[in-house]
């Protein structure tokens, strides 16, 4: 690890260090169940950002968390939940299986109960990087033009490249879903979605209407693009789109958008920028028709599935033949969705 750049995680708004944790492992400990020893340790350091409860007995604090991670808190045998105790001094008080609730922590020292929230926080954070993505931010670009433009793409290829290795109809997006993703969500029960709508909802009202100017934007979708270094061997292909008259205006809320909701903790960062772009064909579809509401370009999480990639050079140069084609269409802001 960087000692004088350790990785920052943003948890509602407030930045902690990861540090590398190096123990023992322990013997016959699922190592899917193991989040305890990957999370992040950090130091026991009063914070008024949450409630500190005082009692007869001491201090208390409450977490509100998805019931689905209740599981990793615990632990193999109860294990991670005792460690956490133990070291913290302080008493867990975790809801049963099935069962939604608040997190209690009670403790006789405040910085005891405190760092058991801490520590919690991060290892949550821990665990939520670990799960696939279950909504994704994007704008529709489902205007008719740029579908049916789309139909007459898919039909030229399949016509002229079905030959190729790996090419074949399963593997095109829907038109009815194509979009630009501005990033992808980890959202765990109904609270966390009704967050994230209520943050796009003021995003519209703070910037989105404004940088718009009222006005839709003209975009562009032309020209065909690989996400590897061998176009005989592509997993993903898309079509780069930007606004017709040339200005940042699409970037800028795309970017501004992304911003908020990595700021918010409901969004990991993964690019700098958000790069505009719809996906058109993608080997994720060959084995999952329902990744068709989910292709962005990978997030490198662990466990996704093999993909037989597919030979695009023919494709890449019909493309570029067939550019006038590929269309441009007027594009209204309101098609802003959160999916499934």
């Amino acid at each position: 690890m960087e000692v004088l750049r350790p990785t920052l995680i943003n948890i509602g708004g407030r930045i902690y260090r990861k540090n590398t944790v190096q123990e023992a492992a322990y013997q016959n400990e699922e190592e899917e169940e193991d989040f305890y020893r990957e999370s992040v340790q950090c130091a026991d350091e009063p914070c008024d950002d949450f409630v500190i409860e005082e009692t007869e007995r001491g201090f208390q604090c409450s977490i509100n968390l998805p019931s689905q991670l209740f599981k990793y808190i615990i632990g193999k045998k109860a294990e991670t939940k005792r460690n956490l105790e133990s070291e913290t001094r302080t008493s867990i008080s975790i809801p049963r299986q099935g069962m939604e609730g608040d997190i209690v922590i009670t403790g006789q020292n405040r910085n005891g109960v405190i760092s058991a929230r801490t520590r919690i926080e991060l290892l949550a954070e821990t665990i939520r990087k670990k799960q696939p993505f279950t909504h994704f931010l994007s704008f529709a670009l489902n205007h008719p033009e740029i579908q049916d433009r789309f139909l007459q793409f898919k039909e030229e290829v399949l016509s002229k490249c079905s030959k190729d290795h790996g090419i074949e109809s399963s593997i095109f997006q829907n038109p009815a879903k194509l979009h630009l993703t501005i990033g992808t969500l980890v959202l765990l029960n109904e609270n966390e979605v009704t967050e994230a709508c209520q943050l796009l909802h003021s995003c519209k009202e703070e910037f989105l209407e404004k940088i718009a100017a009222g006005k839709p934007m003209e975009v562009e979708v032309s020209g065909i693009e690989y996400m590897n270094d061998d176009p005989a061997m592509v997993d993903v292909l898309y079509a780069k789109v930007q606004v017709k008259d040339g200005s940042e205006r699409l970037q800028l809320i795309a970017d501004r958008l992304m911003q908020r909701f990595v700021g918010s903790g409901l969004m990991l960062k993964d690019w700098d920028r958000v790069k505009l772009h719809a996906t058109v064909m993608n080997t994720l579809f060959r084995r999952d028709p329902l990744a068709e509401g989910r292709s962005i370009i990978s997030s490198g999480k662990p466990g996704q599935r093999e993909r037989e990639s597919f030979d695009a050079r023919n494709v890449l140069k019909f493309s570029v033949l067939a550019h006038k084609e590929w269309s441009s269409a007027r594009y209204p802001l309101c098609f802003i969705h959160m999916f499934l």
